[in-house]
């Protein structure tokens, strides 16, 4: 409706006769009235389609329990004000793939307005928190007490939290003018970072060939074809939009335009936890500070559900704290009783390759468990006490294999 070449908003088309040579205008005017009335015609049969309840692959997932004949009846028509995003696009993991656990996203803030009676107990579900909870956030490191221990073989340590400005859509439902506009926004705020978080953005658009690889190598480079994020919509319009930024010395980053609109993270050789959150917690309000001095928008914070991001299970903190540390003893013992261990000191064990990558030695990512329910200095405390606690087991567990 903006002419031959203004492009496409939302539904409305202008519909006009394609001849003008060798017809009447009587004909012309037939032809225009007659087509009108068959894509009309045609339209309501698309709207069923598109409105019918999904068959929803993930047959054991949050959505198929949560988003019934009735919920949808009432919600798939509707369209959020700040994305245009809709409860289909919010459930096309679960429809589309029979793996999901909870297999929805939030295209927007409305979104989890919008269809909260969808998100709503999911989130209660997944987070274990009552309908009237409230979430409280925390980052004042000098109430965490001790740190892993020195003698602990850890490789490495990583603290990330997702942050979303207000007034932009989340990655799965943010229009591309949006996004850009993001990316400019934090581009020119991360100029004002001082000290030992200063450094420089790149923009995945353009980048040098020299600059990607050594960003590659560093383990920094996010990249597209994950099929989770292709589905749910994060990937349109790869890679405009999305960039990296690091520190001279490589242990504070951010992530533009990912999962999430920011990925907030501090890391470094060793098992220093105390000082990445100390260096997480300065990068965090830094990032905060500038985005407000160049725009006057704050974070997307909801008293109910803590910082919002695109994936439901990451609300609250967003905070994930994990550190590489070798358990020798616990992998002989058996990864299964590794994983009920790390349940009962709220941790999670993964592969050192990730969510999905396996296993390989016996080398671990330890993290949080929690994301929503208890403020990051409960999180890393807890982190720090169960890193603590797995070790001096694992030393018992080697000696008591030895001893066999």
């Amino acid at each position: 409706t903006r002419g031959e070449s203004g492009g496409q908003t939302g539904h409305t088309y202008d519909i006009s006769n394609k001849h003008r040579l060798g017809y009447s205008e009587v004909q012309l005017v037939q032809t225009m009235i007659d087509g009108v009335n068959k894509l009309y015609e045609e339209d309501l049969e698309l709207q069923k389609k598109m409105f019918a309840f999904p068959v929803i692959q993930s047959t054991h997932s949050l959505v198929a329990k949560h988003v019934t004949k009735e919920v949808w009846d009432k919600l798939c028509k509707h369209t959020t004000k700040t994305a245009g995003f809709t409860l289909a696009k919010a459930i096309a993991c679960a429809v589309e793939f029979d793996n999901q656990h909870c297999g929805i996203y939030a295209g927007d803030w409305d979104s989890y307005k919008d269809f909260a009676e969808v998100f709503d107990p999911i989130i209660q579900e997944y987070h274990g928190i009552s309908a009237d909870a409230k979430h409280t956030s925390d980052m004042d490191f000098s109430k965490i007490t001790g740190n892993v221990n020195p003698a602990a073989p850890v490789h490495s340590t990583r603290i990330r939290v997702g942050r979303s400005i207000d007034g932009f859509g989340l990655s799965p439902g943010i229009t591309k003018d949006q996004r850009l506009g993001v990316e400019k926004l934090f581009a020119s705020a991360s100029k004002k970072f001082e000290g030992e978080l200063s450094g420089d953005y790149y923009p995945l658009t353009g980048m040098e060939e020299s600059v990607r690889k050594q960003l590659v190598d560093d383990h920094f480079l996010f990249m597209s074809g994950d099929r989770n994020l292709t589905v749910a919509g994060m990937e349109r319009d790869w890679p405009e939009g999305r960039g990296i930024f690091h520190n001279k010395d490589k242990t504070f980053l951010v992530w533009v335009n990912e999962e999430d609109q920011l990925r907030i993270i501090s890391m470094e050789k060793g098992g220093d936890v105390l000082g990445v959150f100390k260096r997480l917690a300065a990068g965090i309000q830094a990032v905060g500070d500038s985005v407000m001095a160049e725009s006057g928008k704050g974070f997307m914070l909801d008293e109910k559900y803590g910082y919002v991001h695109s994936c439901p299970t990451n609300l609250g903190t967003g905070m994930r704290a994990s550190v590489h540390i070798d358990l020798p003893g616990w992998t002989k013992e058996g990864v299964d009783k590794l994983k009920a261990r790390c349940e009962e000191l709220a941790l999670q064990p993964r592969g050192t390759r990730g969510e999905s990558g396996g296993q390989t030695g016996h080398t671990y990512d330890i993290s949080n468990k929690h994301r929503l329910g208890y403020s990051e200095v409960q999180l890393v405390q807890t982190m720090i006490d169960g890193v603590n606690k797995l070790y001096e087991e694992d030393l018992e567990l080697q000696a008591a294999q030895k001893a066999e």
